[in-house]
């Protein structure tokens, strides 16, 4: 506008305006689809409505709500407790205290700190241990922590990796641009002053020569683009069963060389079916063909009471399961044989309870029997046959001896060794009615035998787990699991090779840093591990420069699941499982994980497609504005015609090209470095090659051109360089395979971006529109097929440069 070319400015300011508004429109639409996949992982409540237990989302609590917690949960908003069985809730978040808080229902009657409301629970905090009822009495930002909310501003949302890596790279191409365009300035300058050339005109043509190096060089739209591409990436996950929660997980997903997967759920069905068991003194097939009498009788009916009463899961009359899949297991077999648990539950009250938790591997309830109160145990059997001073012997108590603890300890173990999951049941007389128990209280008790279940591997994790070891990837089994039960599932569903060790926490915990680094490869399976043994592990495959995935479902797995590079929540686990995960199954399946793996190397493979084909193009220009300096032709391109054909080719084909479908080859590369620079792995070469090829036919189509006129030199390179672009998207589609042999047709956005592109190209061509793009009245068919003829060689040469390359490698 200094320079008076009002028309040619208000039209480039146009330009410029349309690009930012797509570029907005396209991020935005991006970023909405992120949201409302955030909403698939937002948490949910169990609460009491019309009479009934449900899940409602926790948007939808409001005051009054009867709402149950239990270890793992976030609590959804502030309440009044009514109930809690030994609760200890975390309420870090409002009083600064790491330490898990016993609450109580007692009555508080002065005035206290949050901190010292034991009778009350709050927004945010987690329940770590027991179990507990609330009263809402404030919800969203009524809450304790909504009240902090509001005076907090709300904190901008980070790059990825990737992004921050295109900004730094934009940064210094930015600087190298400027100083190019600045040497090419004063070049023209110096020369059109000793050639005597008008000042003014000198200045003018300098600097327009000058702009159109920078708007040459610069991909405007890369930024979005790679927005885009990444939600698209997200919402192929969602639909294969992966939320993404944090975007640069889609990236991390293509660098994953390691996955330590828990077994239960994941690997497995999650569907436990009681297949064996053992009572000692009693014979197994009375049992099952129910002709068992006397003591025998009263064995059973303890082991009976023990597998339904110690028992917090539900089978709805619709056959909904609810509840953890081992306890699901122990009523269907129970039901299976005649016994109807729920008029056992009716008949027998549970007076009082101490939940199961991961580190002491029991659950006890307290029920009313007959007038009388009995403990009821379940849990691992070698802690139980440890706490056992007693056993049932053919429904007779006698004082354990070595050989009957030798004997239950064979069965497990030959029930491990099927891969069968053992749960030990024992019973203890407790004084009255009005006993509490504690922990202290689960020792001397009463052996009455065991239960094995299996949870069979899921029909895809085969296929899966060879999918990964063909993709160089490593899986480990991490489980709670005993080590002879993990083995065999290890073994069987290829995670266990010859030579390859599985060892337990506490065998991990006698290695030292060095003797773990040394072995670390060969070791396959863990079982029996703690919280503290799973971060290790992680952290010893992150020293050896590994992106590591954890998957977890439960509070124990929490600090794992942020230690490692790729969290996996459960979507059936613990609000705090999910909330540490960078990324959440909903169906808990392993094979799931590799899909997101295929999903997220397809993404990253295509943006740097679309990085590629940005670069070429930009690069081809800009060999074809040097060239011309060199030579001392005329400027090849306009500035606005350079606007135009950014605006043009720098969207939608890049676009297009990112939602390209995987590569046959994707899953049998070795995973990539996730530090390597946007432009390594053979992306710099085919950027060099595939300018030097557009840049060659575009100083051609000038030369033919400027044989009639300059102007007509400018239209055919500016026709040229804007079709050779187009058509670059077809062998930009991958970067070995030829397009015949992909298929031409095979991606329908691609085939929709040239149309688009060649319409808006042929839009500049029209009487009255051509003027304003510099294109002279000569420009006709014959040039035109000049250009198109030059376009589409350029494509067929870089189709054709892939094809020897393959062929050589």
């Amino acid at each position: 506008m200094f320079l008076g070319e009002f028309v040619e400015s208000l039209i480039i300011f146009v330009v410029v305006i349309l690009n930012a508004v797509l570029g907005v429109t396209q991020t935005r639409k991006a970023e909405s689809s992120l949201d409302s996949l955030k909403k698939l992982s937002s948490p949910n409540a169990k609460v009491i409505r019309n009479g009934k237990k449900s899940t409602i989302p926790v948007k939808e609590l409001v005051v009054g709500d009867i709402v149950f917690l239990e270890a793992g949960d976030y609590i959804p908003a502030d309440g009044r407790l009514i109930e809690a069985q030994t609760l200890k809730v975390v309420e870090g978040m409002l009083t600064g205290e790491a330490e898990a808080v016993l609450k109580h229902t007692d009555r508080i009657e002065e005035e206290v700190a949050i901190g010292d409301q034991r009778n009350m629970v709050f927004s945010g905090a987690t329940v770590v241990y027991g179990r507990g009822t609330l009263v809402v009495t404030a919800t969203g930002m009524n809450t304790e922590v909504g009240k902090v909310a509001t005076l907090l501003e709300s904190a901008g949302s980070k790059q990825t990796p990737l992004q921050q890596k295109l900004d730094d790279f934009g940064k210094k191409l930015g600087i190298i641009i400027m100083i190019l365009a600045a040497v090419i300035f004063g070049i023209q300058v110096v020369r059109g002053y000793f050639a005597g050339n008008n000042f003014k005109s000198l200045i003018f043509d300098s600097f327009m020569f000058a702009i159109a190096v920078a708007v040459a060089a610069i991909p405007e739209a890369l930024s979005s683009i790679v927005t885009i591409v990444l939600a698209v990436g997200t919402k192929d996950m969602a639909k294969r069963q992966a939320i993404i929660r944090k975007l640069p997980a889609v990236e991390t997903l293509g660098s994953t060389s390691v996955i330590c997967t828990d077994k239960t759920g994941t690997l497995t069905q999650n569907k436990m079916t009681v297949v064996d068991f053992y009572m000692y003194g009693v014979n197994k097939y009375e049992v099952i063909e129910n002709r068992v009498d006397g003591d025998t009788k009263e064995q059973v009916e303890a082991i009976n009471l023990g597998s339904t009463l110690c028992n917090d899961s539900e089978i709805t009359n619709t056959g909904k399961e609810i509840g953890d899949p081992t306890e699901v297991a122990l009523l269907r077999f129970a039901t299976k044989r005649g016994i109807d648990y729920k008029e056992i539950r009716e008949k027998y009250d549970r007076l009082n309870e101490i939940p199961f938790d991961s580190d002491r591997k029991l659950m006890s309830t307290v029920n009313a029997i007959n007038g009388n109160a009995i403990m009821f145990t379940k849990g691992a059997p070698d802690v139980v046959f440890a706490r056992s001073s007693k056993a049932l012997n053919d429904g007779e108590e006698i004082n354990i001896t070595e050989e009957i603890k030798n004997k239950y300890r064979e069965k497990n173990e030959e029930f491990s060794n099927k891969a069968l999951r053992v749960l030990a049941f024992a019973i203890k007389d407790v004084p009255d009615e009005n006993f509490v128990p504690c922990l202290e209280d689960e020792v001397d008790m009463t052996l009455v035998g065991v239960m094995a279940m299996i949870d069979p591997p899921r029909e895809q994790v085969y296929d899966a787990v060879k999918e990964a070891i063909g993709a160089g990837i490593k899986t480990i089994m991490i489980t709670g699991d005993h080590k002879t039960t993990a083995a065999a599932i290890a073994k069987d569903i290829g995670i266990m090779k010859d030579g390859d060790k599985a060892l337990t926490g506490k065998e991990l915990d006698d290695l030292s840093e060095l003797e773990l680094d040394k072995e670390l490869e060969h070791i396959s399976v863990y079982a029996r591990v703690s919280p503290e043994n799973k971060i290790r592990i992680v952290k010893a495959w992150q020293k050896k420069g590994c992106i590591t995935a954890m998957t977890g479902d439960g509070v124990n797995d929490a600090p794992a699941l942020k230690q490692a590079n790729i969290g996996i929540g459960m979507g059936s686990g613990t609000d705090v499982a999910k909330d540490a995960s960078a990324m959440i199954l909903t169906d808990d399946n392993f094979a799931t994980i590799v899909a997101a793996i295929e999903v997220g190397r397809t993404v990253y493979s295509n943006i740097k497609k679309s990085i590629t084909y940005l670069f070429a193009g930009n690069l081809g220009a800009i060999i074809a504005i040097i060239f011309a300096v060199f030579v001392n032709w005329p400027n090849p391109f306009t500035a606005l015609q350079l606007l135009f054909i950014n605006l043009i080719n720098d969207s939608l084909p890049a676009i297009a090209l990112g939602l390209e479908m995987a590569e046959p080859n994707i899953m049998k590369e070795k995973p990539r470095d996730v530090n390597e620079g946007i432009l390594a792995g053979g992306t710099w070469q085919a950027v060099l090659v595939r300018g030097i090829i557009i840049g060659v036919v575009v100083i051609s189509s000038q030369y033919i051109g400027d044989l009639i006129s300059p102007e007509l030199g400018t239209s055919m390179a500016f026709s040229t360089v804007t079709l050779a672009r187009i058509f670059q998207t077809l062998p930009a589609r991958s970067d070995y395979i030829p397009i015949l042999k992909l298929g031409l047709f095979k991606n329908k956005y691609v085939i929709g971006a040239i149309g688009i592109c060649l319409l808006l190209y042929c839009v500049v061509l029209i009487p009255g529109v051509r003027g304003i793009f510099a294109i002279p009245n000569t420009f006709g068919l014959l040039q035109f097929g000049i250009c198109l003829g030059l376009a589409l060689l350029s494509a067929l040469i870089m189709d054709l440069i892939k094809f020897i390359i393959k062929n050589r490698n």
